[in-house]
């Protein structure tokens, strides 16, 4: 049996300007993720919205979920 588990988290309300720049900040860390996990990021209308997917590790999961989270909060103190 497999198990798949999709997160979407979704930051509301972000200027263009903003979203772009969380989007570059975060891209050195979306290069080389484990084997069955992956990250999407896209923006849609005034919202940015981060795709994450794991098809194996759920605590990997949590914790990329965790990190990233922490990443977006450090490049917008640095933005604001």
């Amino acid at each position: 049996m497999s198990l798949t588990c999709q997160v979407q988290v979704i930051l509301n309300n972000i200027t263009k300007e903003k979203a772009e720049t969380i989007r570059k900040a975060l891209e050195p860390d979306n290069v080389n993720f484990p084997e069955g996990l992956s990250l999407y990021v896209e923006n849609t209308d005034n919202n940015l919205v981060f795709n994450f997917e794991s098809k194996k590790n759920m605590k990997q999961l949590i914790g990329t979920i965790d990190e990233v989270m922490e990443h977006i909060q450090v490049a917008l103190k640095v933005i604001e």
